[in-house]
């Protein structure tokens, strides 16, 4: 699937597309996605090798550095991330269930990549940027000791980068609460 991810977040929309066109001719990349996120943030996410993602993620940086309020190159990023990023996995709603929510979204995917290599987890949800105000939230499911360190892990991440806003660990969730997740 994909070698390495780059996710680079700016506070202009203009500066945003422009980056993107810089980013795509910078390096042997390709887009996964560039859009507008909430609220006025632009989210470009590019693959490749990790050393054109790099270097690409790195062009944007020096270029557009005013701009830019988070990044993150990402080699070897688990599976269930990118499937996750594109609303293809299969969860089940079943065992404890942990989140944690950042103020970016390269920031979620990085904590989310984090924790599910931390412990035996299954990503359950992965939203970034869009209809949440521009933060981004990942959820995973296990058990509760495999997702408490997963969470641990994440947040942590999180918390270093100044970007996390609030992580939970509920260790048997009500059917009910499963049913609107």
């Amino acid at each position: 699937m994909f070698k390495s991810i780059g996710v680079i977040e700016l506070k202009s929309i203009p500066k945003g597309v422009e980056a993107t066109d810089a980013a795509l001719k910078s390096a042997g990349v390709e887009m996964v996605s560039a859009h507008p996120a909430c609220p006025g943030k632009y989210e470009i996410i590019l693959t490749g090798s990790i050393s054109n993602v790099t270097a690409s993620v790195d062009h944007v940086l020096e270029k557009f550095g005013n701009y830019v309020i988070d990044s993150s190159v990402m080699g070897r990023i688990d599976e269930q991330v990118i499937t996750a990023l594109f609303g293809t996995q299969k969860s089940e709603k079943k065992g404890s269930l942990g989140l944690i929510e950042t103020f970016s979204a390269a920031t979620t995917i990085k904590a989310a990549d984090i924790a599910v290599k931390t412990a035996r987890v299954e990503v359950f949800d992965l939203r970034v940027s869009r209809g949440m105000g521009g933060k981004g939230v990942v959820m995973i499911t296990g058990e509760v000791g495999d997702v408490t360190a997963a969470v641990e892990a994440g947040a942590n991440y999180a918390k270093t980068s100044g970007q996390l806003s609030s992580y939970s660990v509920i260790a048997a969730p009500h059917a009910e609460l499963w049913e609107q997740l």
